[in-house]
């Protein structure tokens, strides 16, 4: 199987462009991120604070996330209930990135992610496919864009599905989860050493894909 790994941080545009690359070249997209959303949608469902690795640990075996491909779409299955939607809200972003720095919870997954890739070609995003899910992926991609820019990208996308969220709330929640992400003790965000770092600042969306799916024909 030819496994992609694509990491970088919150709003770099990793979702979109590799479900495009991923349409291009016949493979599967997986949104790894859309799995710790959903155990952070979980808490926040229970009431139960998104921080407490204790409280959170305690109800793991409470919680069924499955990844379904309907008509080459994913989505999101939490105990059965369809999360697709529920898990882009702002406050699903925010519950997603405290859970992913919990143990636990990434113990939890892994076998998962791992799971798909060993039975697909598939390209997976994340923050910490290619440094830790897939350290073998033949292809490993760190794909970032500056705080500014990926922040306007997030709001507009936001804006789009109706919230009323300001971009300066998008900009400095996004430059919390940076941090959280790139400072956590367990799998923090940072480039493996043999991936290609592509910055897509001032790039269109079609420039963006372009260049992704080049490099992993380069790569393969």
């Amino acid at each position: 199987m030819i496994n992609v790994a694509i990491d970088g941080p919150a709003g770099a545009g990793k979702s979109t462009i590799a479900r495009a690359a991923a349409k291009e070249l016949g493979f599967i997209y997986v949104d790894t991120g859309a799995l710790y959303r959903a155990v952070g949608v979980y808490c926040l469902r229970k009431g139960i604070v998104t921080t407490d690795a204790d409280a959170i640990g305690s109800v793991l075996n409470e919680i069924n996330v499955e990844l379904k491909f309907i008509d080459g779409v994913q989505h999101v299955y939490l105990n059965g209930d369809d999360v697709s939607t529920e898990i882009r809200l702002p406050e699903a972003s925010m519950a997603a990135s405290n859970v992913s720095a919990i143990p636990s919870v990434r113990a939890f997954l892994f076998d998962l992610q791992r799971d798909i890739a060993a039975k697909n070609n598939c390209i997976m995003d994340g923050r910490d496919i290619g440094t830790v899910v897939l350290p073998n992926a033949q292809v490993k991609i760190f794909l970032t864009a500056d705080p500014e820019e990926r922040a306007m990208r997030r709001f507009k996308e936001l804006e789009e599905k109706g919230s009323t969220v300001t971009y300066q709330e998008v900009l400095d929640d996004l430059k919390v989860r940076d941090y959280n992400d790139s400072h956590r003790k367990i799998a923090p965000l940072k480039p493996a050493d043999d991936s290609v770092v592509i910055n897509t600042t001032g790039n269109t969306l079609e420039e963006s894909i372009n260049m992704i799916v080049e490099t992993i024909k380069e790569k393969m």
